[in-house]
């Protein structure tokens, strides 16, 4: 299963034998049921995880105990809350698998222990982490500028897969919209 993540990564990077060795002595295959929180909010995020198959959340809860969707991942990703991870910090997300999943993880120490043995995975990782916060100011930028309507339409232009796999509500919460809201916007796209 970690010839996915191989495959990835020397899409952008060239490993050699030892890199991938080494890559393989530090992740560790896990499964997951749909529905399984994988990381619970109020705790340090104890793993990076690289997703192999199924959809992955991460979710937080508002003032009023509503579910946030901040982030939806699919294979093959990355996901965890990046900030708290690395900075070792207390996270106030959830990580939750949406569907059955097989993800490979690694946590900060293996991680770490990888980037100072491997100058390709250090220049690896700088990309992956450059790309996640590319992602996270765009998609500001996108909540703030686009409407619901143009949101959900590049979402189903980007990520079709996602309306297959991942619940309605779940849908809503990441574009900011209630279920109700996305259901009438649907409606008026097939009309």
């Amino acid at each position: 299963m970690i010839e996915e993540l191989i495959t990835l990564i020397n899409k952008s990077v060239n490993l050699a034998p030892q890199d991938v060795d080494l890559c393989m002595s530090q992740f560790e295959l896990v499964q997951f049921p749909h529905s399984a929180i994988i990381e619970v909010e109020g705790k340090v995020p104890t793993y990076l995880y690289f997703i192999i198959s199924g959809y992955v959340r991460l979710f937080y809860f508002d003032e009023k105990g509503n579910e946030i969707t901040t982030h939806i991942n699919c294979p093959p990703g990355f996901i965890t809350s990046y900030f708290n991870f690395i900075n070792q910090k207390v996270s106030a997300e959830n990580l939750q698998s949406i569907t059955d999943c097989t993800l490979l993880r690694i946590s900060k120490a293996n991680l770490g222990f990888l980037l100072e043995h491997s100058a390709v995975f250090k220049n690896y990782s700088i990309m992956v982490f450059e790309q996640a916060l590319a992602y996270n100011e765009n998609r500001a930028k996108e909540m703030a500028t686009l409407s619901a309507e143009q949101r959900y339409l590049k979402l189903i232009k980007n990520y079709p897969d996602v309306l297959k796999n991942v619940p309605v509500q779940y849908i809503a919460s990441f574009l900011g919209m209630k279920p109700e809201s996305l259901s009438r916007i649907r409606k008026k796209i097939l009309q």
